[in-house]
């Protein structure tokens, strides 16, 4: 028993088969051999009734068509008449298949078209793109201008109102610092080690205050250092960083500072 295996292209219709057949056989579009490619297209036709495949009635439209024309193209034309009101002539140049092969020309230019733009579909879906976003807050702001709408006429007359104002304002005065010298800062911390008695000892933040001032930091600084030269008091600390302690060692004669030892 012998197998016959059918391999059948899908077509979209009676036209793109014709194409397929034409593009097969090498064919010139222009002059179709219609006998030849009639008996291909009636293959193909009787090939799918054998298959039981469903034939639609524009293949069968067009299997109709390419016999007429077919029939058409192997009937003698019929001889010219003369009639004595009026002539019949039949045109010798007319050609049955011209009509289709219009038709087929303007499928194939479709085709192609529907090619292309099928290619650039494929392209298109290769590329990813992503959804838009909202992308004002990177945009700098700009702050807006103050004298916007402003003139140089008006930015001189506010000037000129602003040194009037400045000029009623000013007032000067003089401010006379009150200074203390080191001989009296060191009467001061003798009396407060005084107060605290004999050998006793004294946090030097203890003669600190929150309203004293830079220079009265720094003269009660080189009191305690006068002290310290004197050898009235001995300084030192427990750790480093901390609080510094001062000793007595001397007599608590508040008095007893010459003025010659002390001169600033």
């Amino acid at each position: 028993m012998t197998v016959v295996t059918y391999k059948l292209e899908t077509f979209e219709g009676p036209l793109d088969l014709l194409l397929h057949l034409i593009d097969k056989a090498e064919i010139d579009i222009q002059d179709i051999p219609i006998s030849e490619i009639t008996d291909q297209y009636m293959d193909y036709i009787h090939t799918m009734q054998e298959l039981e495949l469903d034939v639609t009635s524009e293949f069968l439209v067009m299997a109709a068509t390419l016999l007429s024309i077919k029939s058409k193209l192997l009937l003698p034309k019929p001889p010219v008449l003369d009639m004595d009101d009026y002539d019949m002539y039949v045109d010798e140049d007319y050609d049955p298949r011209e009509e289709l092969v219009q038709k087929l020309i303007e499928y194939r230019k479709f085709k192609g078209i529907a090619r292309h733009l099928s290619e650039k579909e494929w392209e298109r879906s290769l590329i990813f793109s992503k959804e838009p976003e909202d992308l004002s807050s990177y945009v700098p702001s700009e702050s807006a201008n103050p004298v916007q709408g402003l003139h140089t006429a008006d930015l001189i007359a506010a000037f000129k109102r602003a040194l009037r104002k400045a000029e009623r304002r000013t007032v000067v005065a003089r401010i006379h610092r009150d200074e203390i010298s080191v001989k009296d800062r060191i009467r001061q911390v003798l009396t407060v080690f005084e107060k605290a008695g004999s050998g006793s000892r004294l946090l030097f933040s203890r003669l600190m205050h929150e309203d004293m001032q830079r220079h009265e930091i720094v003269v009660t600084f080189l009191a305690i250092l006068e002290l310290m030269k004197m050898k009235q008091i001995v300084c030192y600390q427990e750790r480093v960083f901390e609080d510094i302690v001062m000793e007595w060692r001397g007599d608590l004669r508040v008095h007893g500072l010459s003025d010659a030892e002390i001169d600033y």
